[in-house]
């Protein structure tokens, strides 16, 4: 399958798919607090993607080949599960970690990202998770640029998340993005710099980094979707929709809730 470019008409249908989908992630952000349900936070969100927003909630009922339909509108992912977790019954507690991964469409575009959020105070392992695995994701973003490679991307990723003692998940990747929910390239988040694909201007990919605090092995659970890590370590995940420009990239899910980019992009 090619990768599509992007023509500057298609580019602005995702920028606002982008933004609505990071603004539903602001939206939400006052009820993550402990006794809540991820079943409450998803019906949180799927009445303001489709009331207010008036977008499509594009996991509900989405299956790619060999699963069921997803049964949610969000993905709810807490603590050692690693994605895909599915929102039910469970009350998030103090001290929880949970990612909530949000792809709206607009107009037929896809806006994809997800977030970390503590329930009340986290411990400092899971603190520490958290903020490397946002510093990964951003030195991934930082390789972008016309002419790069693939390959970049997934090597910023996984030496940070190596030096500090934390594994990379290989199973999942980020992936092209536009009028599908899923198209090419798959974007590998480990690798050698140099290495796969040449980026070019015009291409839409997430960047979305699972970064386990033991080891990378997986499981999926009877339901079919959610992955969990084998060895019950913590797991943290963040992403970003990205645009390759001219000359580097933008950032297509930022809103005025997004968390600022970290410091670790200004070192030398």
């Amino acid at each position: 399958m090619s990768i599509s470019i992007k023509t500057p008409e298609e580019i602005e249908k995702m920028r606002v798919a982008g933004r609505l989908a990071a603004e539903v992630l602001d939206h939400v952000r006052p009820f993550i607090k402990p006794g809540v349900t991820t079943g409450e936070l998803d019906k949180i969100c799927h009445d303001y993607m489709v009331n207010v927003q008036k977008t499509v909630p594009a996991p509900l009922n989405y299956a790619p080949s060999g699963h069921q339909p997803y049964p949610r509108s969000i993905c709810t992912s807490v603590n050692h599960q690693v994605c895909h977790g599915v929102p039910g019954d469970r009350r998030l507690k103090p001290a929880d970690i949970v990612n909530l991964d949000i792809t709206v469409i607009k107009d037929g575009y896809h806006g994809d990202t997800s977030r970390m959020f503590y329930v009340g105070e986290p411990s400092i392992q899971a603190k520490r998770l958290c903020e490397i695995t946002y510093e990964c994701m951003w030195l991934g973003i930082a390789a972008v640029k016309p002419g790069g490679f693939l390959g970049d991307i997934g090597h910023a990723v996984q030496r940070h998340a190596e030096c500090h003692g934390f594994s990379v998940v290989r199973e999942f990747c980020g992936h092209g993005i536009g009028l599908r929910f899923h198209e090419e390239p798959q974007v590998l988040h480990y690798g050698k710099p140099g290495t796969g694909i040449n980026l070019a201007a015009g291409m839409t990919f997430t960047v979305e980094p699972m970064i386990n605090a033991g080891k990378r092995d997986i499981r999926q659970l009877a339901d079919g979707w959610t992955i969990v890590t084998k060895d019950h370590s913590l797991s943290a995940q963040w992403e970003h929709t990205v645009l390759v420009t001219d000359t580097g990239y933008e950032v297509l899910t930022l809103s005025a809730g997004s968390p600022p980019r970290p410091a670790v992009l200004s070192q030398p």
